[in-house]
């Protein structure tokens, strides 16, 4: 299914999307090398298992875009202008490798654009839920949609 425009969604409206994905190893390598960020939690399975978690810890940047990103297709895909934010992002529960996730998302609010006639903000709330029905990650995500054209 394709994003939808400003002009299809209500409030209240809430996805659970079909695609799942499971962590690997190599996602969470990829993610931090190519962030460049160094977390022995991340990277160093000797240092992982000697932390409380026992093992290593996903890199929760990488499980904050996976949440974005799982929402993509069934909310902005092709009518998004532009990502105007990100609030309140919270991550409750860790991320371990082999993790297999599932994002939802809800209309929060829906405001008319002031300035672009033919857009107007679509305020998500995303949360990314783990195999054991845990919220893993969640935010609010305000998005800047086209209208549906005349």
């Amino acid at each position: 299914m394709a994003g939808k425009y400003f002009d299809e969604w209500t409030i209240g409206d809430r996805i659970e999307h079909e695609i799942r994905r499971t962590v690997t190893e190599t996602d969470n390598l990829l993610f931090s090398t190519m962030t460049h960020n160094p977390q022995p939690l991340h990277l160093d399975a000797e240092a992982a298992k000697a932390s409380e978690f026992g093992q290593i810890l996903v890199n929760g940047t990488f499980t904050f875009s996976l949440m974005v990103g799982l929402s993509v297709g069934d909310t902005t895909l092709g009518t998004l202008v532009a990502n105007l934010g990100y609030d309140k992002l919270v991550m409750p529960k860790p991320v371990f490798i082999g993790d297999t996730m599932r994002a939802t998302s809800e209309v929060m609010e829906l405001t008319p654009s002031k300035s672009r006639p033919n857009a107007g903000i679509v305020t998500f709330t995303h949360e990314l839920i783990n195999q054991r029905d845990e919220v893993v990650c969640r935010c609010l995500r305000s998005a800047l949609m086209k209208r549906k054209p005349a």
